[in-house]
């Protein structure tokens, strides 16, 4: 149906211009996460933030009205790199998804045409447990060097990702290869380095825009000099935007503004391309079909998108292009109404219980809602919707099977189908309505990144009283009561956003932790035995239960979870540390050390690697070995000096004096006053009495 609708918007049409094609050139796809067209300097921001970006738009080609289908990182990844529409391929936000298993990507096509090929991505929602990695030979997520943080993303530097990227690319020779590298600056909590930070003082996002545009210019340098006799052809886009508080939205995610659905596209290859800027309309969807023929190679069938080449190469305008598009994370994980909408003809239509229709032309930012004035306009824009979108309820891909969910409501943890109903949703559903509720939620962040726990736990209190069947509000109150101390709070937190959520894993492996945390390991084992069974069980489900299982002193079986965890994410250091975890705790010191020292190796700094190591040491009496392991951790993660003067204490309570002292001493010298003040008074004063 939705090929049908877009073949009637007029796809038929074709260009008589000459298009220039050439096999065997390297592709280069840049995806920069969060970066707003009118951020980059090519597109008109003054200040020159994107040098990199600009020399690359200046000899090569520059859409000036691409559009994503999606504003949050998965879903966007997965319509670039499968050629299809988020109906289509059904990935339609970053949790509780992954991608098809099947059917064509970019990869797996230039895989099969002999091309060498690698993925360098930057952050949590690309992890490889999330399916992109089909047709990659190298699918390098290793961003992750802790447990993943309360609220945040686990991310790597671009600077870190362009390294591994170009370390790659000089040991795959001439080629032909396909390399995509994905960037997570500038996206949200902005933290610009400097020398971007003075540069923007006041303006961070545009810093870590800048910061981003920096880390690019040792990967582009090389084909931007080689000119014409360069063999790469490289495509530099966003996933989304950000509303950076245009319509009352601080990050992205909610709605489908232009500021977070209009995205910056360049296509560069001088040997085939002349710079040109063009007018006409580009999709993400677009993007696979354009890099094919710039290849000479057949397309897949059945592709929603269209080549951009004869639009490049042609004067004149193509029929209209019409975009699908959407924004589901408010539906998904708040229970607000779904937005959905199209753009056709340079008009707009939002389709939500308050309609929205723009003339971007005339109205560019957007502020004048026409749809109560144009109605015809906005029945026949619905209608052309109604046969792209699916008709029935928005329903994720990875949820619990229906034996899991019966044992779960059975023990009391999920009250009903918690799935966020297709229709009836009313005016007061609107996001518009409670965007506000939004807002209080970057309240509740903003807060608790500025060290006001209890100024962030008031609010998440306040807001689930406000707002009780928006789940991810009760997910954020199950975080801060943890780590507040209140577990028995936390519990009950997560317990009602698991069942707000539909069955969703993520607050299920969560409620799983919370519970073993507490003390209530069995409870844990029997919650998430059902979905952990399963043969496509979340990673984070798998290695909850194992955790727990480990607790109960059900050493085989907490291995044997955490081996098919290891099976689903194989580069998944942190796994190795439970595994070392399981293993020491069981007394087989050997392998415990064999799986820390191999977690290193897939992740040098992962500080829970080395503050279990520096454990070993102590106990094996080498001390300085202890301590270099300790200060590689705390370098990495300061929370592990918590995990430290734990240990202390624990080694204190069971006689272990010297154990404790050499525990002690590393905190007293080295942990930060500003957060453990009165720890290290406490232990100060042990260490002054217990001579």
């Amino acid at each position: 149906m939705a090929l049908a609708v877009l073949a009637a918007a007029g796809w038929w049409w074709t260009s008589r211009a000459t298009v220039r094609r050439e096999s065997g050139l390297n592709v280069l796809l840049v995806t920069i996460d969060t970066l707003r067209a009118d951020a980059v300097g090519a597109y008109g921001r003054a200040g020159g933030p994107t040098p990199w970006i600009d020399r690359l738009a200046s000899a090569g080609v520059l859409f000036t009205n691409a559009y994503a289908h999606n504003v949050v990182t998965l879903p966007s990844h997965v319509n670039i790199l499968t050629g299809q529409l988020p109906p289509e391929h059904g990935v339609r936000d970053n949790a509780g998804f992954r991608a098809p298993s099947s059917g064509d990507t970019l990869a797996t096509v230039l895989q099969d045409r002999g091309y060498r090929t690698a993925a360098f991505v930057s952050a949590f929602p690309l992890d490889a447990r999330f399916g992109l990695g089909r047709g990659f030979e190298l699918y390098d997520d290793r961003f992750a060097e802790g447990p993943r943080p309360p609220f945040l993303i686990q991310e790597r530097r671009g600077v870190d990702t362009i390294e591994r990227a170009r370390q790659w690319l000089a040991e795959a020779g001439e080629g032909p290869w396909f390399c995509w590298v994905h960037l997570y600056e500038p996206h949200y909590p902005y933290q610009s380095p400097e020398p971007f930070a003075s540069r923007w003082p006041g303006d961070s996002y545009l810093g870590e825009v800048a910061s981003a545009d920096a880390a690019l210019g040792p990967l582009l340098a090389p084909i931007v000099e080689a000119g014409s006799d360069g063999r790469t052809l490289v495509v530099v886009t966003s996933d989304h935007g950000e509303s950076l508080g245009e319509h009352g939205e601080a990050t992205h995610g909610i709605f489908a503004y232009e500021s977070t659905l209009k995205v910056p596209l360049i296509v560069y290859q001088p040997r085939i391309l002349r710079p040109r800027t063009v007018e006409t309309v580009a999709r993400h969807v677009d993007l696979l079909p354009t890099l094919l023929d710039a290849l000479a190679m057949p397309l897949p069938d059945g592709l929603p998108g269209r080549s951009l080449l004869p639009a490049i190469a042609t004067a004149g305008e193509p029929p209209d292009r019409l975009v699908y598009f959407e924004a589901l994370s408010g539906s998904l994980n708040r229970g607000w109404a779904p937005l959905t909408g199209i753009i056709r003809g340079g008009f707009k239509y939002i389709d939500l219980p308050i309609p929205e229709l723009y003339d971007l032309h005339a109205d560019p930012h957007e502020q004048k809602n026409l749809a109560a004035t144009d109605t015809a306009r906005v029945s026949a824009l619905r209608a052309q919707l109604d046969g792209i979108r699916s008709s029935g309820p928005v329903q994720a891909a990875h949820r619990e099977s229906a034996e899991a969910r019966e044992r779960l409501r059975s023990l009391g943890y999920v009250t009903g189908s918690g799935a966020p109903p297709a229709a009836g949703h009313s005016e007061e559903d609107d996001p518009k309505r409670l965007i506000g509720l939004d807002t209080i939620l970057q309240d509740i962040l903003d807060r608790y990144l500025e060290g006001d726990l209890n100024g962030a736990l008031t609010k998440g209190r306040d807001l689930v009283r406000r707002r009780p069947s928006m789940s991810l509000a009760w997910m954020h109150l199950a975080h801060l009561e943890r780590e507040a101390g209140n577990l028995d709070a936390a519990v009950d937190a997560m317990r009602r956003a698991f069942a707000l959520g539909a069955g969703n894993s993520e607050p299920l492996a969560l409620l799983g932790a919370y519970l073993t945390e507490a003390g209530r390991a069995a409870e844990a084992a029997d919650l998430l035995e059902p979905a952990a069974r399963a043969s496509d069980a979340d990673t984070d489900v798998l290695t909850s239960r194992a955790l727990a299982l480990a607790r109960l002193n059900r050493t085989n079986e907490a291995l044997a979870t955490l081996s098919r965890a290891r099976q689903s994410d194989p580069s998944n250091a942190m796994l190795l540390v439970h595994v070392g975890t399981v293993e020491l705790t069981s007394g087989n010191r050997a392998a415990a050390r064999g799986a820390f020292e191999e977690a290193l190796k897939l992740s040098p700094g992962l500080a829970r690697a080395h503050s279990s190591l520096g454990v070993m040491s102590l106990e094996d009496g080498d001390r300085g070995r202890a301590v270099e392991h300790w200060k590689a951790a705390t370098s990495r993660d300061p929370t592990e000096y918590g995990r430290i003067l734990s240990l202390g204490i624990a080694f204190a309570r069971n006689g272990r004096a010297a154990d404790a002292r050499a525990c002690f001493e590393f905190f007293s010298a080295n942990a930060p006053p500003s957060r453990y003040s009165r720890e290290l008074d406490r232990v100060r004063t042990w260490l002054n009495d217990v001579r």
